[in-house]
């Protein structure tokens, strides 16, 4: 996986990366429809400048993380809603997940657009360990990836495609799949890009 993003952040305002969204609107309705507790601590991985933070802060979230590799990324996002109310329940950790050790557990693990470049076995095994650290029984994972007719790459890095099926293999027993559903993002530009949105509930 690319280390290097913030010049991606850097040079690229929000309109002209192919990933932004003016509102995450897949995101909260696969949220809305687990009717999480307002207490219930939310980890967004690979949030980076996203606006997911703003929007569950407005829906009365307490404790709402923002993980990235990107300081810049996230700079951008706590600059954004420093003048908001309630600013102080976000809370932003700059590191790769693939190395990272969680010292808690969420009650949801959300990562739209993270996962999918992690293309190498060892990279993946190791997102796992770090998913495995982060939730507990009766957590909820929403994973948002390139579909299998999606793109193979994005921001000139490549992505591995995935269906819900590979999805759930990939974490295995110890989550159940909840819901799968295929849509489109619209890139600022206008380009369609096909997601597969599967969200699982941790059994064990």
């Amino acid at each position: 996986m690319s280390t290097d993003w913030d010049p991606d952040y850097a040079t690229k305002s929000e309109a002209e990366r192919s990933w932004s969204q003016g509102q995450p609107l897949e995101s909260l309705a696969a949220i809305d429809r687990l009717g999480l507790p307002h207490a219930a601590p939310l980890l967004d991985v690979g949030g980076g400048a996203s606006r997911l933070v703003d929007a569950l802060l407005e829906r009365g979230f307490d404790d709402v993380t923002v993980l990235d590799i990107s300081q810049r990324a996230l700079d951008e996002a706590r600059s954004r809603i420093a003048a908001a109310s309630r600013a102080e329940h976000a809370h932003w950790i700059v590191t790769d997940v693939c190395g990272w050790a969680p010292s808690r557990r969420f009650g949801l693990w959300h990562d739209r657009a993270a996962f999918h470049f992690l293309t190498t076995p060892d990279e993946q095994a190791a997102y796992l360990i770090a998913l495995r650290a982060g939730t507990a029984p009766g957590s909820y994972v929403i994973m948002a990836t390139f579909a299998p007719d999606g793109p193979g790459f994005c921001s000139g890095r490549p992505v591995q495609r995935w269906s819900a099926e590979a999805l759930a293999a990939f974490l295995g027993g110890d989550f159940t799949p909840l819901s799968a559903e295929q849509h489109s993002h619209t890139t600022p530009w206008g380009v369609l890009q096909s997601f597969t949105w599967a969200t699982f509930v941790r059994n064990q």
